[in-house]
């Protein structure tokens, strides 16, 4: 592998993120009291070990819901059941790697053991202080009202924790001092939803830090920003950094900055000339995110949205499928800002006990701004190619309407496929509906798959039998409006799997967006999808629109998946060039 994990790295960084996944607002959690139990509810199929992801990064077992990085070693700490598959005895497990791929695992960083915390040690960042001294602030539970189980209400306060040596890089012993909670309840705060403190920069100019708390007031997602000189003390400023009506708690948000030009990530703390910045922040109310790109005022303390796209549930995602408490960090080694996302599980939770694991981490993705200026891009972390094995090519086919075309030599259950395709006509486009402008995921259900188009809908059967009665089908489709055309990218699962448990739950959500590209400049657009037995990862247009999903064969797994090009449209559409390789397994928390 050539990696040498206990060498010390040349330099040092910390982001930490932990995620929680809240099923309700005001702080709430579902606690599944029936940790190792079963019931009826279980498609043996859907719980066989070979839909345990291989290269997506997943504890050894159990459940799984948010990471961390750290410099120089990447480091992961990851909200980790140790007694079963679904959220409850939550610990800070730990991982580490020297290339995003491959992982060890260590014990446990942090578990609830004061009072500012005895209830749970929820999400957080870390920040590298000016000293070099690592400092992870994250949310402590206090208190917990459960006088209704199904909709438990938490305290929450903001604590921070320090490495005890800072000679090993591992940083394996964490201190909590008992000044904490650096950031208890204050006034005009809304203690039960009140989490998920942000990675903070600094300001030479008065020399203080900043941070970020998401919170909310009624239904008024809110950034609250407080400032401190010494990271002790925090001081809540009168105002918000951004707020906005009808969106309710925002929970983990991120702020960072992007630079206006190239490719390069630029750290934390980085303001001023030829920089952008970009706020994201979770729903909780509808579990998906957005972000908007815009201006951050250093003197005012008050970041504006640029206005060009919506600064609510209809903005721009990093990711329009099954994709949660993301959260970045910025890479000094290889200059880049690396994007992480959670996938939760899409079955039962019955079958999530009778297979021991739940939850995915996404391969991390570099992510900044397109040169519109308008959105980001997002792309695989490069590292991932070095699992890149066996591979095959198609190169200038043409797939006519109703046509599909079998791509075989390679084993595709745990694969990278990159093709693009070739539009030469669009002549055909059918009429847009307006009434989709700002939900692509509707579009999307009744326009499936398996709906005939003009132009599209062409693209991949992926996790296919060969009859074609398990697919989960990747595509675009063209439409025509007034004064352009509109490309909608679509993961349709709606035919991933025969299992009876999610027919009953009928859980198969179409996810989609919209493509910012002109195919009457370019007729070209291309399509990388990310196979990991039941991880469904695509890219669109080069990272415009990126969606990912998790879907449960019973027949599509291992030998027995195959990939498929289609074309329901009524032009044809031509393959310019298809290349896909299978993946080698990694290392995956080893050690443990």
């Amino acid at each position: 592998m050539g990696i040498t994990y206990r060498e010390i790295g040349k330099w040092m960084v910390m982001l930490v993120l932990l995620w929680v996944s809240c099923e309700k607002t005001e702080g709430s959690h579902v606690l599944h009291m029936r940790l190792q139990e079963t019931d009826l509810n279980v498609t043996l199929a859907v719980t066989n070990p070979a839909l345990k992801a291989a290269y997506h990064f997943r504890p050894p077992n159990n459940w799984i819901n948010g990471p961390l990085y750290y410099k120089g070693y990447y480091h992961l700490f990851y909200q980790y059941n140790p007694k079963g598959a679904v959220w409850g005895n939550i610990v800070w497990a730990h991982s580490v790697s020297k290339d995003l791929i491959n992982w060890i695992a260590l014990k446990p960083a942090i578990e609830p053991s004061k009072p500012f915390d005895q209830y749970g040690c929820w999400s957080g960042s870390a920040t590298i202080l000016l000293d070099g001294t690592p400092a992870i602030l994250y949310t402590g539970i206090i208190a917990k009202n459960d006088t209704d189980p199904k909709n438990i209400l938490w305290t929450q306060v903001q604590n921070v924790a320090y490495p005890k040596n800072l000679s090993d890089p591992f940083l394996e012993e964490w201190d909590k001092p008992d000044y904490n909670p650096v950031i208890p309840i204050g006034p005009g705060v809304n203690g039960t939803a009140f989490r998920d403190p942000t990675t903070a920069w600094y300001s030479p100019e008065d020399k203080h830090w900043r941070l970020v708390v998401g919170s909310k007031w009624d239904l008024k997602g809110q950034a609250l920003l407080y400032r401190s000189k010494d990271f002790k003390k925090w001081v809540k400023a009168r105002h918000t950094l951004h707020a906005t009506r009808g969106t309710g708690m925002w929970e983990c948000p991120d702020f960072f900055p992007v630079s206006v030009k190239g490719l390069l990530g630029l750290d934390t703390s980085v303001k001023g000339k030829g920089v952008k910045h970009v706020l994201k922040v979770s729903l909780d109310l509808d579990r998906y995110e957005y972000y908007t790109i815009g201006t951050y005022d250093i003197t005012r303390d008050r970041y504006t949205p640029d206005g060009t796209s919506k600064d609510n549930k209809h903005g721009l995602r990093y990711d329009y499928g099954n994709f949660y408490a993301s959260k970045t960090f910025y890479d000094p080694e290889k200059k880049r800002r690396i994007l992480w996302g959670w996938a939760n599980e899409t079955d039962t939770t019955d079958e999530d006990v009778a297979k021991s694991w739940a939850g995915v981490q996404l391969i991390p993705r570099t992510v900044w701004l397109d040169p519109s200026g308008k959105q980001l891009l997002q792309w695989p972390v490069e590292e991932l190619n070095s699992l890149r094995g066996k591979q095959v090519s198609v190169t200038s086919k043409t797939v006519k309407p109703g046509d599909h075309l079998k791509v075989g030599g390679i084993q595709t259950a745990q694969a990278d496929v990159e093709v693009t395709f070739d539009v030469s006509s669009l002549s055909n486009a059918e009429p847009f509906d307006p009434e989709y402008m700002y939900d692509a995921q509707a579009f999307c259900k009744i326009k499936g798959a398996d709906v005939k188009g003009g132009v599209g809908p062409f693209g991949l059967y992926v996790l296919a039998t060969s009859d074609l009665q398990e697919k989960t089908a990747v595509f675009f489709r063209v439409f025509k409006s007034e004064d352009k055309h509109v490309v909608l990218m679509c993961n349709d699962p709606t035919q991933s799997t025969l299992a009876p448990s999610l027919a009953e739950s009928k859980y198969k959500p179409t996810f989609a967006g919209y493509v910012d590209v002109d195919l009457t400049k370019s007729s070209s657009i291309s399509l990388k999808t990310l196979l990991d037995h039941s991880v469904v990862e695509s890219f669109g247009a080069g990272g415009k629109t990126v969606i990912s999903s998790r879907v449960y064969p019973t027949l599509a797994q291992g030998d027995n998946a195959r990939l498929f090009i289609f074309n329901n449209g009524a032009a044809d559409i031509k393959v310019t060039k298809l290349d896909a390789w299978e993946l080698k397994k990694p290392l995956m928390n080893i050690g443990a």
